[in-house]
């Protein structure tokens, strides 16, 4: 029972982790224009809390050392709290940029702490499921953000998710005692490989480049889908465009829903192929020159599909293809790795969009589908050699 009830506070925390991500693409259309700045300006304050993010995991294996899993948990989401306390009462840019410090700082450890949790005490399918639960969250936050665009305003959204969050950090507060039990088993072992000797395990450096391009491609849609949707389409009400956002998300949940049962028959490297092969898919169907909205919108369903087994595949690999003391570090530089991939791009992205156009979107998915991909493979035949 104990057991379970532990579970169910993991998988609760990491709905917590998906409900801020998805914020900003949804407001932000209307946002841009309340805060009086450009459209490509989303990238900025994404790039900042997403630098705050990469700090943060890079710090978390040091961290994970001395501080136990759950105090992390809590700290984390109280931070994330007051971030979007912050964003809630800001009525000018610039103050976007300083909530956006513990709004990244947040996501980073906690991220890190429980994917390393669970890939070393438990099976692909839980694995899968934790992150199918993130996409609850990221999928619910733009149907808040859409409620408060047709209620109130881009503020209340952030307010009432701040709400949302409250509610699950008081739950992980009440959660310290389930922990207790499996305490010293969940504790990582002190003497693994630090974040530069972790560097120079083979296929580690080609894995941190396949994660960072497949969240590059992750998060873009995380900010641009309901842009894409703004920009490309017409006869769309703000609140439906702000309601699209959650379309990618809907699909990773999806995707990782169907993971937990396919790993039970299928490896994570299967998965991650197949997944692949189906964000294609998906990226086909956006891209098609067709009147109205449904076939853009069936495609970045069946796109956040297929990347759905790609993120919590490659993490639950990591222990048994770096070593199980290794992974701490190893996981710590992946979610290092993605938040580059997170911080940098979209805003690429939204300079790129500027310049010619958001119908280049799909172009610039497919760029980084293959890039994931390829650079996996290749980083699968250097850990045959060793």
């Amino acid at each position: 029972m104990r057991v379970t009830l532990l579970l169910a506070v993991i998988y609760l925390a990491f709905i917590s982790l998906g409900l801020p991500d998805s914020l900003l693409g949804s407001g932000w259309p209307t946002m841009q224009t309340d805060l009086g700045v450009p459209s490509s300006y989303a990238g900025y304050v994404s790039m900042t809390i997403s630098f705050m993010t990469i700090l943060s995991a890079l710090i978390a294996p040091s961290i994970m050392k001395r501080v136990r899993t759950q105090w992390i948990v809590i700290l984390s989401t109280l931070l994330t709290v007051l971030g979007l306390l912050g964003f809630s009462f800001s009525s000018r840019y610039a103050m976007l940029f300083v909530f956006a410090v513990p709004y990244g700082l947040g996501a980073g450890s906690v991220d890190a702490a429980l994917n390393n949790y669970v890939a070393k005490h438990y099976s692909a399918a839980v694995m899968a499921l934790l992150h199918c639960f993130y996409g609850v969250g990221a999928m619910v936050s733009p149907y808040i953000m859409s409620l408060a665009l047709a209620r109130a305003r881009w503020n209340e959204g952030y307010r009432w998710t701040a709400y949302v969050q409250t509610g699950i950090l008081f739950v992980c507060v009440l959660s310290v005692p389930l922990w207790k039990k499996n305490e010293d088993s969940a504790e990582e072992t002190r003497e693994g490989a630090g974040i530069v000797n972790a560097l120079k395990i083979p296929g580690v450096i080609p894995t941190l480049i396949s994660f960072y391009a497949y969240c590059a491609g992750e998060a873009t849609c995380f900010l641009w889908t309901s842009s894409y949707f703004a920009g490309t389409k017409t006869g769309m009400s703000k609140e439906l465009i702000a309601a699209f956002g959650s379309l990618i998300f809907g699909g990773l949940m999806l995707g990782r829903f169907i993971t937990a049962f396919a790993s039970k028959k299928l490896d994570d490297k299967t998965l991650i192929r197949i997944g692949i092969a189906v964000e294609m898919i998906g990226i086909i169907l956006i891209a098609l020159p067709v009147n109205g909205y449904l076939c853009a919108a069936v495609g970045f369903v069946i796109a956040g599909t297929g990347m759905g087994p790609v993120y919590p595949s490659i993490q639950h690999m990591a222990p048994d293809n770096f070593g199980r003391e290794n992974s701490p570090a190893v996981i710590g530089l992946q979610m290092a790795s993605a938040y580059v991939g997170s911080t940098f791009m979209p805003m690429v992205f939204g300079h790129l969009q500027q310049a010619v156009g958001i119908a280049i979107m799909p172009v610039y998915l497919t760029v980084f589908a293959l890039m994931n991909i390829v650079l996996l493979e290749y980083a699968y035949k250097r850990l045959g050699k060793h």
